[in-house]
């Protein structure tokens, strides 16, 4: 349904030029959302996936693992959105302190995320909503360090500024003045928290990120917070327990459609249509999470019935094993401590496992050697290429 422009423009004139800043209208849209057969379905498919991904973490082994890994490679992703070059085994191996060379502002940024989400999501866990307080406090940890965080890190912006292009002169998007942006987070904020009436979840975070967008509150960290607060929607929404759920990887593969349809419906008002894309997002995503998370538990079992044909030693490659579950690059020295065993028995079980195949050896010198289980890293890395 195309309501047209969903704002309205206003002039900037400057001495040196002029330009049009982008001020939203207030959500919901209005005339109100339009649900035909295709979009009433797709929410239906959307919720019930969400659903599936939000069961399997009750059949899951260790729920903090997948957690553990979820989230740094949710990291990854939307940082290299952002231009971030960082794999998820630069982090792996940046948060193991052991390995030199990681390209280290990248990892920080990818860092920062990680920390960013976990504090969201413990604050939400606390009872905490989910308020301009809490959204400033975790843009404050997104960019504490690296990249951006001489931009005012958790402060709404003081000044103009603009997507693609050298200025706002020749900008693709000019988001509203800075002098508009604590009433529209404060609008925001409303609707985020039922007020006056309330929103199904996934329209919710659906709305809510695009609005975010266009408002784009900071100097910087913008894309990065945006998607990270659909998912932290979600999880105060209790739509899910744990934020297993992540929509970076879609809209990396999807971003000439996600940037079209941002300025699209701003322009044409045509929400639905974003509504579609979104929610197919939902869907596919979460049945590609659930397919991942029985991928990997079938491969521990595969792995974990090979270490049992070796006899006696199979006791101390197996606790090694259950050990690179959690780090699946790792040294002797910390997978002896992790494993409560010492350096030898811990070497002897490492090389087991690399005749059986499981791990390989992946950093040359003898008194820093890294170990890694390659098969795991290889479905958890699925999607984590770096942008082109």
């Amino acid at each position: 349904m195309r309501r047209g422009l969903q704002g309205n423009y206003r002039i900037i004139k400057m001495p040196e030029e002029s330009y049009k800043a982008f001020i939203p209208n207030d959500l919901p849209p209005n005339p109100p959302l339009r649900f035909d057969k295709e979009l009433d379905d797709l929410l239906e498919q959307a919720n019930r996936a969400l659903g599936r991904l939000d069961g399997i973490s009750i059949l899951l082994p260790d729920v903090p693992l997948f957690l553990y890994f979820y989230i740094r490679k949710e990291a990854v992703l939307s940082s290299q959105i952002e231009g971030t070059q960082s794999s998820l085994s630069d982090l792996l191996m940046y948060e193991s302190k052991e390995v030199p060379g990681v390209p280290l502002s990248d990892v920080q940024e990818v860092s920062n995320y990680v920390s960013a989400l976990k504090t969201g999501f413990e604050a939400l866990q606390n009872g905490e909503p989910l308020t301009m307080r809490l959204i400033k406090r975790i843009h404050s940890i997104l960019l504490s360090t690296g990249r951006g965080s001489e931009r005012s890190p958790g402060e709404f912006r003081k000044s103009q500024n603009w997507i693609s292009g050298t200025r706002p002169g020749n900008a693709i998007f000019v988001p509203p003045p800075y002098g508009e942006v604590t009433n529209l987070m404060a609008q925001l904020e409303k609707f985020i928290n039922d007020e006056p009436e309330r929103t199904p979840t996934l329209i919710k975070a659906a709305l809510t990120h695009l609005q975010f967008e266009t408002i784009h509150a900071f100097l910087d960290g913008n894309g990065r917070l945006g998607r990270l607060l659909i998912t932290l929607i979600l999880c105060s929404d209790r739509a899910i327990e744990r934020p297993l759920f992540y929509l970076s990887l879609f809209f990396k593969s999807h971003r000439s459609q996600y940037y079209e349809l941002l300025q699209d419906t701003r322009t044409s008002g045509d929400w639905e249509a974003w509504l579609k894309y979104f929610l197919k997002g939902v869907r596919d995503t979460s049945d590609q999470a659930v397919f991942t998370a029985k991928r990997i538990l079938e491969m521990f079992d595969a792995d974990r019935k090979k270490i049992e044909t070796l006899g006696r030693a199979a006791n101390s490659v197996l606790r090694i094993h259950r050990v690179m579950q959690r780090n699946p690059l790792i040294s002797v020295p910390k997978a002896a401590k992790a494993a409560g065993m010492t350096k030898p028995t811990a070497g002897a079980a490492i090389q087991r496992l690399i005749e059986l195949e499981i791990v390989r050896q992946v950093t040359p010198r003898k008194a820093s050697r890294l170990f890694s289980y390659d098969a795991y890293l290889s479905i958890l890395n699925e999607g984590t290429e770096p942008l082109s």
